[in-house]
């Protein structure tokens, strides 16, 4: 029999009400106009490694994505995410108190056992400015209380520690190949009007170590990461519902990265992209038209009522590339009523196709926005 997730470990510095509270604060401080004080993504800004790493404050919306498929010493399968979402609130507060209301942190922990069936997730929203919360803009540091994703300046290492109430990881993360610019040079663009983008880059195949705990069983594993890495103030727009975002890395050594952008009305977004990268690790974009994805099978959520796609075939023609991906658990839907509001599907999927006509076969994430819920555009815009 299918486990059901566990869906309501909160930590959170405000009392009851506080997640409709953060809600409505999202919406109304995302839809404000752009001369709010908020810096807009525009083509021409140089990422610098591993400086970019960390904050920047100067956006409105932030986040910082780990994803990893990753094994037992007995081969038992399991996935993880780590997520750290950064929401600016006020530019620029009035108030000059610490307490102050400028950013809230969000973190997402999930934790998939493969071949156990079962999805876990936890998640931890705060404010920063006294200390609970925060980002460090001199070098690389997240955390929500104890918390956090860093870089060991020593070895070049990402850490990851976030335990709590018999769930979490705590992972070293080699960087593994070169940082990847998608769009054009890191800049992402994500809807009609100059400022609906994003500056976006990832860690696509990080070497990971360490230990998972599910269920209050703590696992020594291996495997790999991909890092993502995101800020801008206005990602989306009105009419754009959400997106399917796949993550792929392939035993040929070669990733790919893509994205589509669903409107209302069912339609695709032509903002739509991706990214090749090839074993050496050099990259290609993917633009909107020289990829397909074919919905296969679906599952419906009994937590929602949703409807997601857990099957999906991927034709990158000019890569000579298909792939057909399916989830590796159905149930890894994340219902974050104690956080952001938002209701999304992310998890582990495996990967099999052909690349020139060759067999390959893989591992990865997928993500599915705006099934359920708010629209992402009312939420990103």
């Amino acid at each position: 029999m299918r486990i059901a997730p566990i869906r309501h470990h909160l930590s959170i510095r405000w009392r009851a009400g506080a997640s409709a509270l953060v809600l409505v604060a999202l919406v109304s401080a995302m839809a404000a106009q752009q001369s709010d004080g908020w810096r807009q993504a525009a083509p021409g800004l140089v990422l610098v490694f591993p400086a970019d790493h960390a904050s920047h404050p100067e956006y409105k919306v932030e986040w910082w994505y780990y994803t990893g498929n990753v094994a037992d010493a007995g081969g038992r399968r399991y996935g993880y995410q780590v997520t750290f979402f950064r929401f600016g609130i006020v530019a620029k507060p009035e108030n000059p108190s610490r307490w102050a209301v400028r950013d809230l942190f969000i973190t997402h922990v999930a934790v998939t056992d493969i071949d156990g069936d079962a999805f876990r997730f936890t998640e931890r929203m705060n404010r920063a400015g006294v200390g609970w919360a925060g980002a460090s803009t001199g070098a690389y540091r997240v955390w929500n209380e104890d918390w956090e994703a860093r870089l060991d300046p020593a070895t070049g290492r990402h850490l990851l520690s976030a335990v709590d109430a018999g769930l979490g990881v705590e992972l070293e993360l080699e960087p593994g190949k070169p940082p990847v610019r998608h769009g054009r040079d890191g800049f992402s663009r994500k809807g009609s009007a100059p400022g609906n983008a994003s500056h976006y880059y990832s860690l696509t195949r990080m070497p990971t170590r360490g230990q998972l705990t599910i269920d209050g069983r703590t696992v020594a594993v291996e495997g790999e990461t991909w890092m993502d890495h995101e800020f801008g103030t206005s990602f989306l727009e009105s009419g754009q519902r959400g997106w399917d975002w796949f993550s792929v890395q392939l035993d040929d050594g070669t990733e790919l990265m893509v994205f589509q952008l669903r409107r209302d009305d069912g339609s695709i977004d032509p903002r739509s992209s991706g990214t090749w990268i090839a074993a050496t690790g050099e990259s290609a974009p993917i633009e909107n038209g020289e990829f397909s994805l074919e919905p296969v099978q679906r599952w419906n959520s009994e937590a929602t009522g949703a409807e997601y796609v857990t099957r999906w075939t991927i034709d990158v023609p000019a890569r000579g590339l298909k792939l057909d991906v399916r989830a590796a658990v159905d149930d890894q839907e994340l219902v974050t009523d104690a956080s952001s509001g938002v209701t999304y599907w992310e998890g582990a999927v495996v990967v099999e196709g052909t690349r020139d006509g060759a067999p390959v076969h893989g591992r990865g994430y997928l993500e599915m926005t705006g099934y359920a819920g708010v629209a992402m555009g009312r939420l990103l815009e």
